[in-house]
């Protein structure tokens, strides 16, 4: 099933607009046990196609499970701050940057970056990365469709 135009609307609405970030890993943690898996969500990686249905419950769990994992062990900060949603207690849509490809997030550049990974409650639209997508992501993203026996 193909995104709608309405859909698409919504989601780049949402995509580009006001989003707020989880400072803390402590944050990041209470947050994750906010999100309702079985609720729909698509899972995009940024450089991979574009997801046509959502995910189910057992998938998103697992990639929410993998992402934090990855993320703890590859962002070496005592904050996140590289996760962001358009309602922090009821979200939509969440942005999760890649700790190895941060560039600037907050939008000071004149540069773009894109997030990582996107979860979405909305079809996503197409977001083609304006950097090729390093071997050892397009290689966690294989091994996570693996795991969860969707090759």
């Amino acid at each position: 099933m193909s995104a709608s135009a309405e859909e698409v609307n919504d989601f780049d609405a949402i995509f580009n607009g006001t989003l707020y970030s989880l400072l803390s890993w402590k944050q990041l943690s209470a947050f994750w046990l906010k999100i309702d898996a079985e609720a729909g969500w698509y899972l995009y990686a940024i450089g991979e196609d574009r997801p046509l249905n959502p995910a189910d419950g057992e998938h998103v769990s697992a990639f929410i499970r993998e992402i934090d994992a990855l993320l703890h062990k590859e962002h070496h900060e005592d904050y996140c701050g590289i996760v962001y949603a358009d309602n922090l207690d009821n979200p939509r849509m969440i942005k999760i940057y890649d700790p190895n490809h941060l560039g600037t997030s907050c939008g000071s550049s004149k540069n773009r970056i894109l997030p990582g990974w996107v979860m979405s409650l909305i079809p996503p639209g197409d977001l083609t990365p304006s950097h090729s997508v390093p071997q050892n992501r397009k290689r966690w993203w294989q091994g996570f469709i693996s795991l969860i026996g969707a090759a």
